[in-house]
């Protein structure tokens, strides 16, 4: 039997509502103690739905809510703890520990460094990015000031190699060094202060 035009909007309008109801509202993450490893198939039978029922339909008058891109984070480490790259929808940022840039207190950067820094330059030219952010960080450790004056010295050796690897002039490159401000991890222990002495590069995603 034909629907008419309304019968078939409302049958739409259920449908439309049943589908975005059944997706997640954001990551799903499995229990601290799972019974069963994430992923396994259940036999439990489906909860029944009904499809007349009212609270699935929208009142007289009533409209979905626009669409929203969400700002998703995503955050991947090296099991030392050595690198660190975090991607958002805008940016990309890497984050590389000192000790295994630089020799301890020295701004002179070791023999194993520049591999690192040469991959990080290839992520910049993947990306198309025409700026550049190289900032090096310390921990509270010794006076603010020679905190200061390391990590600008340090981000500028991290910037000497990516501008020589990149060989582009169209890129516009800021370089700072801010000491012990703007901590990621907690200065009271070694392993905080570890995570803490770090150069950063980050730039703007690709479109």
């Amino acid at each position: 039997m034909a629907l008419s035009r309304r019968g078939s909007a409302t049958t739409l309008t259920t449908l439309a509502v049943l589908v975005t109801l059944g997706l997640p509202s954001g990551p799903a993450y499995a229990d601290d103690d799972p019974s069963a490893p994430p992923g396994s198939v259940t036999t439990s039978p489906p909860p029944e739905v009904d499809a007349n029922s009212p609270g699935l339909k929208l009142a007289d008058g009533a409209t979905l809510a626009p669409a929203k891109v969400l700002d998703i984070k995503s955050v991947v480490e090296d099991l030392g703890g050595e690198e660190r790259r975090e991607d958002t929808n805008e940016d990309v940022s890497f984050a590389l520990q000192a000790e295994v840039l630089f020799p301890k207190d020295s701004s002179k950067l070791n023999p194993e460094a520049r591999s690192r820094i040469q991959a990080i330059a290839d992520e910049i030219k993947a990306q198309k990015a025409t700026t550049v952010r190289v900032f090096g960080f310390t921990d509270n450790l010794g006076s603010y000031a020679h905190g200061l004056t390391l990590s600008k010295k340090r981000a500028e050796a991290v910037h000497d190699v990516l501008a020589a690897e990149l060989g582009s002039t169209d890129i516009t490159f800021e370089v700072r060094g801010y000491s012990e401000d703007y901590p990621i991890a907690d200065n009271t222990s070694e392993q905080g202060r570890r995570k803490n002495r770090r150069v950063e590069v980050t730039f703007p995603r690709g479109g």
